[in-house]
């Protein structure tokens, strides 16, 4: 019983300085430079992209369309779902869809802001949809010419979100708002 004491007395007052936890540490991020290159392929769009990411066209869709891809952005865990819709009579049913598909996040997001881009001479009108918060989404838009086509996408993460992803975020949106803005129809 004696021997106990002592180790339980030198255990008390072995440690004379107290105990602080250090602060949870999240990875450092080695992002990529930006660079883009051009999508000019047999669809009736062109847009640039990064060129660290990696555009895979979808050729198992059921549709005659062609033009569905899916722009991986492998080092930053998360792609950029791509849909190339033609108008005829029904571009108030795609707008509705595109509103509905992103308005399904608003319970999780703390904030959707809507951003308006327009560019008469191209003939490019854009409604981006900016979440806040942690969803599921990054970031969702569509492109038309208001007549004759609909091109929408939508970026998800492919890990789980939380508030460390932040600064990926961030670094995707203006890669595309850089898309949007690039964005050209053809035989227009």
């Amino acid at each position: 019983m004696r021997i106990n004491v002592i180790f339980l007395l030198f255990f008390l007052f072995s440690c004379s300085e107290e105990y602080t936890p250090k602060p949870r540490g999240f990875f450092k991020l080695e992002l990529p430079n930006k660079n883009y290159q051009t999508f000019n392929e047999d669809c009736p769009f062109t847009f640039q992209y990064p060129s660290y990411s990696m555009l895979k066209k979808d050729h198992n869709t059921l549709l005659t369309n062609n033009c569905y891809m899916n722009i991986d952005f492998l080092a930053l865990q998360g792609t950029l779902f791509v849909t190339y819709l033609p108008v005829s009579d029904n571009l108030r049913e795609h707008i509705d869809q595109s509103m509905d598909l992103a308005y399904k996040h608003d319970l999780k997001a703390d904030a959707i802001s809507e951003q308006i881009f327009v560019n008469h001479e191209k003939k490019v009108y854009a409604l981006l949809y900016d979440y806040e918060g942690v969803t599921a989404t990054a970031i969702q838009f569509y492109i038309t010419d208001s007549s004759s086509h609909f091109f929408r996408g939508s970026f998800y993460f492919n890990t789980e979100i939380t508030d460390s992803i932040l600064p990926l975020n961030l670094f995707i949106k203006e890669d595309v708002k850089y898309l949007i803005e690039s964005f050209n129809w053809k035989n227009i």
